[in-house]
């Protein structure tokens, strides 16, 4: 297992902390537009990675998307987006950016009623109860049906697998995080294990594959190291969140790594058994003491913390 971090696009002090803890891989943003570069451009592409490689670390994953709602709605206008993410795959692939996390969330990412919950000491985590969401208003292009994302996602697939069987680029399609339906009147497809074996089975490729996330999945009700078996076995495993929850789909709260529903130990001990050397990183984690969760579940010492216990498992498992 490559343990990676979310490092941005630029040096910061997570860099320097990461290489302090022994992390020599990262999982990439897009970087902005600078000197008239796209995102996506190819010399963008070119200068973030040499920023990186120049500190000593390798850029295995970018998690980032151009936009694409109007991709996920099938609106007038998708196949324009479509474009710009072809031309993201096309330049990963030439400047050597082997995975690229994608979601197919509709209208907005992942979702919490609270980002302000109490744990373990005090330390804060990010939560999700869908009872209070039963007065929220719709989104603006609500309601969106389940058959009409699955016929989007075809339409979508069609268009990205063969550009990144040309640029050697894996696609990671990530689960929808909560995995419950609808929110806000938008539908949401991807809401276990087996949806995404149905997704990536939609158009069939040795670089269609999937980002294993454990909380995600955990919240769903799927086993875990089962999960791992399973898209093993099929070379569909590409980037794993290797973090933990606590409750279900309904109602559930973030943890600390060692104090979730999932066994963790168990679950690292699969992914050596089945020989799982791709990126894998935290993800989200506790905001603790003198922190200001200005930003939930990124900020610095839940990281540092996340980081040594999946290194103590991964001495403990791969040995």
């Amino acid at each position: 297992m490559k343990l990676a971090e979310m490092l941005g696009t630029h040096k910061s002090r997570l860099w320097t902390l990461s290489k302090q803890m022994g992390v020599d891989y990262a999982v990439a943003g897009l970087p902005r537009e600078e000197n008239g570069y796209k995102p996506w451009d190819f010399m963008n592409l070119l200068h973030m990675k040499q920023r990186f490689e120049n500190y000593g670390i390798q850029v295995e994953v970018i998690e980032s998307r151009p936009p694409a709602n109007k991709i996920k709605l099938g609106l007038p206008g998708r196949d324009e987006e479509i474009a710009v993410i072809q031309e993201l795959i096309r330049n990963m692939g030439k400047v050597g950016i082997p995975v690229w996390c994608y979601d197919f969330m509709a209208e907005f990412n992942w979702f919490r009623t609270s980002t302000t919950t109490p744990t373990r000491g005090g330390a804060i985590v990010s939560s999700y109860d869908h009872s209070l969401m039963k007065e929220a208003p719709f989104t603006e292009n609500a309601p969106i049906s389940e058959e009409q994302l699955w016929e989007n996602l075809a339409y979508y697939l069609k268009a990205i697998v063969p550009v990144a069987e040309e640029a050697k680029v894996k696609l990671a399609l990530h689960p929808d995080d909560p995995p419950i339906s609808p929110i806000r009147g938008v539908s949401r497809i991807l809401t276990s294990a087996d949806a995404l074996q149905r997704a990536i089975d939609l158009v069939p490729s040795e670089y269609s594959g999937i980002t294993l996330c454990q909380g995600t999945l955990a919240t769903a009700g799927d086993d875990i190291p089962a999960v791992i078996r399973r898209f093993a076995k099929q070379n569909k495993l590409f980037f794993v969140h290797f973090r933990d929850v606590r409750g279900t789909a309904e109602k559930f709260e973030e943890t600390f790594h060692d104090d979730g529903k999932t066994d963790m130990y168990a679950a690292m001990k699969t992914y050596a058994e089945c020989g799982f050397n791709g990126p894998a990183r935290p993800d989200h984690v506790p905001t603790m003491d003198g922190e200001s969760n200005e930003h939930p579940g990124y900020e610095t010492l839940g990281r540092l913390y996340g980081v040594g216990y999946i290194k103590g498992l991964m001495e403990a498992a791969y040995r």
